[in-house]
Formats: structure tokens, C-alpha cells, sequence
């Protein structure tokens, strides 16, 4: 979690979003070894800060994260519990956006995430206004 300290230690915008795009880069590589657990734990460190730009920046890197996971269940038993409700937000962002492949695959992984985490995890995702994706 050493990310989040690195997106809140810093004001300027700029060289928050300069660490959103290297963050994705090392994504894209690890999508590109087959690496899918360690890219998603990638993703998931840190929240950007509340400017729309860097969560927007932030959200492109999780979505291709999302996006590469074939089996939802083995991702599932690899993440620490407590990227569970972290996930859980960024599936509902995904579900937000409409896109139809996005949606899909959001889908799959909220119902194998509802399973593993139960329903707290939905509630306690819904209800934190605090930690905006």
C-alpha cells in the first residue's frame, strides 16, 4: 500500500497523473508475462485523489486489469481480503460505464467476489463516500 501514500504525499495533479500512467505501463507489462494476479494487485494499490482526471487516469489502468482476468475464481484466492472492497468499487465502475464487454466481465467478477466476500463487501463498497474511485 506503499502506492496510496505516493498519490496522497503529493498536491500537484501533473505528478500524480505522471505516477498513474507508469503504474499502467507496469500493468500492460504484466498483462503482456501472463502475469494477471500481480497486475491486478497493481491496480488496486492506492486510491488516486479526488480529481476526476486522476481517477479517470487511475481507472484506465484497473479496467485493463479487470479486462485480462480469465479466471476469477484463482484471482480471487491469490488477493489479500483486504483488496476485496476495492474491487468491488471498481466493478461498479465498471458496470457504470455501459460498455457491453465491460459490463460482462464485471459481472462475472461480482458474482464470484459477492461469493468469496459476501455482502458486507457490497455495502461497505456502496457506503464508503470517502474513498472515491
Amino acid at each position: 500500500m506503499a502506492e496510496a501514500e505516493k498519490f496522497m504525499g503529493s498536491d500537484n495533479v501533473e505528478d500524480i497523473l505522471t505516477k498513474i500512467e507508469n503504474k499502467s505501463l507496469k500493468i500492460e507489462s504484466l498483462i503482456k508475462q501472463y502475469k494477471p494476479i500481480e497486475a491486478i494487485k497493481t491496480a488496486l494499490e492506492g486510491y488516486p485523489p479526488q480529481d476526476e482526471r486522476c481517477k479517470f487516469a487511475n481507472w484506465i489502468g484497473v479496467r485493463k486489469a479487470l479486462m485480462a482476468i480469465k479466471d476469477v475464481e484463482g484471482i480471487l484466492r491469490s488477493l489479500n481480503p483486504q483488496y476485496y472492497d476495492i474491487l468491488m468499487k471498481y466493478v461498479y465502475r465498471g458496470l457504470s460505464t455501459g460498455d457491453r464487454t465491460t459490463c460482462d466481465q464485471c459481472l462475472k467478477i461480482h458474482e464470484k467476489l459477492t461469493e468469496k466476500a459476501g455482502f458486507g463487501c457490497i455495502l461497505r463498497s456502496l457506503a464508503d463516500t470517502v474513498n472515491t474511485i
